[in-house]
């Protein structure tokens, strides 16, 4: 791991907070009883470490002079359970920075661990072991997928080190190649190594070096500058429309992703706006107990000259994150419809808008009215059971029918085809026809 930053984002927010969220609550019932002697000296060692690392140092020095207030008011004397202790104290540090890359944790092994890295120096078991799982778990992509209209979808979790990820990301994006536009789906996606992200952002770009984003080190003193890189493992696409997808629990590195394709126009971000965490930190050992992530830097867009601390990214087309991957969807569609000359697709894309449109916002259907569809449309059956009406040709699949419209409806699992009620000028129920999305039609009339 010859990357010194890696740590910085890599054990940032998501991936920490999963594993240590879980030892935490393995230790909230530990025996182990806070004595006054520790609680003083945790108190002060936190405040040391912060006035020596924390981003800025007058919000270090506030936070120096309200937890000690805490202690010696005594907020703290009735707590002797050690994880209360830590999330009570990330509370108030929290209270008074708004950081919420900032925590504290009860981790006795942690904190042993890295209190003998601190004196040994690198622990390359401990980063195999990390890597391991990181493998794992796929190196954080959990869905790489080709959807309707020859749209490439990404669901990924984490932005990994490409000192070990280099070859499952240059899979991914070999994947996506071909792809008319491609959708990244950072909804689930809690951050990461600023390298992974400049990894995946380098395959969007051509092969002139861009200025992603910098990331000044308040204990150094130094910033890094984060550029595009010439060469990728595969091919570039700085041409194919890219969306990505957002909800409140994007976080750290993947608003970095975020904030740097907005800013720089090469994308459309849907959905909510972001978790709100601009300042990459590296894990301390406060003492043999706890350990506590430090918010030691800040991320400074070359565009704007600032970031997306406390207020998140805002998306272009704001929307619920659950209806984020249809009008992403929708906004892909709509885009090579306008840009096709081609008749015959033009309208297999307006088809499928109109099917996730109806998906976003399904009309309503009165229970009286599904009921009166049911029945035999010569080898067609209707069938309305459990609230829903199903759909099955004689001697196959039973499908379950998703309203496009009053009379009109769809099938999630066969995208090119519907379902039409056909009624006479009374409204009686003549029969169904069948519409494809390359405009033929078949008709088949009711029988009982």
């Amino acid at each position: 791991m010859n990357n010194p930053l890696y740590k910085k984002f890599i054990r940032g927010f998501i991936i920490l907070i999963i594993f240590t969220t879980f030892i935490n609550a393995q230790n909230v019932n530990d025996p182990l009883k806070l004595d006054t002697k520790t609680k003083i000296q945790t108190v002060n060692k936190i405040a040391k470490i912060l006035k020596e690392n924390y981003i800025f140092p007058e919000t270090a020095k506030k936070m120096d002079v309200f937890i000690k207030s805490q202690l010696k008011s005594g907020a703290y004397d009735s707590i002797d359970d050690p994880g209360k202790f830590a999330v009570t104290l990330t509370a108030d540090l929290q209270s008074i920075s708004k950081d919420k890359h900032l925590q504290v944790w009860f981790n006795p092994e942690e904190a042993k661990r890295m209190m003998e890295s601190q004196k040994n120096g690198r622990d390359s078991d401990q980063e195999k072991r990390w890597n391991g799982q990181m493998k794992k778990e796929n190196y954080g992509f959990k869905k790489v997928e080709h959807l309707s209209g020859n749209i490439g979808y990404v669901d990924f979790r984490n932005f990994a080190s490409p000192e070990y990820s280099k070859e499952t990301v240059a899979s991914v994006m070999g994947f996506l190649a071909n792809s008319d536009a491609i959708i990244f789906d950072l909804r689930m996606n809690g951050g990461g190594d600023p390298e992974g992200v400049r990894l995946i952002c380098s395959y969007l770009f051509g092969d002139a070096p861009v200025h992603l984003n910098d990331l000044y080190f308040r204990p150094s003193d130094k910033t890094v500058e984060y550029w595009t890189l010439r060469k990728v493992d595969g091919k570039k696409m700085p041409d194919v429309p890219v969306y990505v997808l957002t909800s409140s629990y994007t976080f750290s590195g993947a608003e970095e992703f975020a904030y740097n394709l907005k800013n720089l126009k090469r994308a459309v971000i849907v959905g909510e706006t972001t978790g709100g965490g601009a300042h990459p930190g590296d894990d301390e050992p406060v003492n043999s107990s706890f350990v506590m992530n430090v918010p030691s830097g800040r991320a400074i867009n070359p565009i704007t000259k600032t970031n997306w601390e406390g207020t998140g990214v805002t998306p272009d087309i704001p929307v619920k994150s659950e209806k984020a991957l249809e009008m992403a969807e929708i906004l892909a569609l709509q885009k090579l419809a306008e840009k096709t000359k081609d008749n015959v697709q033009k309208r297999s894309f307006l088809w499928m808008i109109e099917s996730l449109q109806a998906s976003i916002d399904p009309p309503a259907m009165d229970d009286d009215v599904m009921k009166n569809y049911a029945g035999t449309y010569g080898e067609r059956a209707i069938t309305f059971e459990g609230g829903k009406l199903f759909y099955q040709r004689k001697g196959r699949q039973k499908f379950q029918m998703t309203p496009i419209s009053g009379d009109t409806f769809m099938f999630k699992e066969i995208d090119y085809f519907r379902i039409r009620i056909d009624k006479d000028s009374d409204g009686k129920i003549k029969g169904v026809t069948g519409l494809y999305d390359n405009g033929t039609t078949d008709y088949s009339p009711k029988t009982e």
